[in-house]
């Protein structure tokens, strides 16, 4: 079915080059053979890379301090108001703002550009893991007292595996909008990346030059998706499963 699908998509764009027309939006064959030469003089390979490596470091802030935020503020009515104003105002901060004031006040630095990323990521990680933490089992948590689990204990034994599929789906939604921000990041304040490449190749207006990284990226995502989310949230949920003779 993955397969058809790509396929189908495949062949919608090809129709929508050639009613289009090439220039402004090339078919397949033209972007695959950008997307060789690019790799074929290291330049795609470059770039990709120092786009990975922002879009990780980002994704490893944010949902380590994400989660770290939205289980207290889930768990806590004195917590959630105390912080919840501070969470609309980041919410509704724009992210061209974050990236600017980090360029402004720390220079074009990657730990700025990394900063700047996951402070804009931070809010929605909070949000997902805060409605997650909110609707754990609270019989669970009575009998994690009863027994008087150790907090480290009942961390990891009552509340993470409860709160499994709430940061899966903060996981996932991130590294969706986390990519997409670095490309902005890199547009504005980087020398090597795909944004910056994107904007170079808009300047020449070389379409297919920018649907070959896009194209590039998108695929390497869809790799972490199906080779690394994906695999990691079903071996967390196993405890969910019912027996097979239940």
């Amino acid at each position: 079915m993955p397969l058809l699908s790509i396929l189908l998509l495949l062949a919608v764009w090809q129709a929508a080059a050639m009613l289009v027309g090439g220039r402004l939006l090339p078919g397949p064959l033209p972007v695959a053979e950008s997307l060789l030469r690019e790799a074929e003089s290291g330049a795609l390979f470059h770039h990709l890379g120092a786009t990975l490596l922002r879009v990780l470091g980002a994704f490893a802030l944010a949902m380590s301090i994400g989660v770290a935020l939205g289980v207290p503020m889930g768990r806590s009515l004195f917590v959630d108001r105390l912080f919840g104003p501070w969470l609309v105002f980041f919410l509704n901060l724009p992210a061209l703002v974050v990236i600017v004031l980090a360029y402004v006040w720390f220079g074009l630095t990657e730990a700025a550009a990394i900063g700047a990323v996951a402070v804009n990521k931070i809010p929605n990680t909070v949000v997902l893991v805060r409605a997650g933490a909110r609707a754990i089992d609270e019989g669970l948590i009575d009998m994690a007292q009863v027994y008087r689990m150790s907090p480290a204990d009942r961390l990891r034994h009552v509340l993470l595996p409860q709160l499994t599929p709430t940061i899966a789906a903060a996981s996932r939604s991130g590294l969706a909008l986390i990519w997409k921000i670095v490309l902005v990041v890199e547009l504005l304040g980087r020398s090597d990346g795909v944004g910056f490449q994107i904007n170079l190749l808009f300047q020449t207006f070389d379409v297919a030059g920018i649907l070959a990284y896009t194209t590039a990226f998108v695929a390497v995502v869809q790799l972490l998706e199906y080779g690394v989310l994906q695999p990691v949230e079903r071996r967390c949920q196993r405890w969910r499963r019912l027996p097979a003779d239940a």
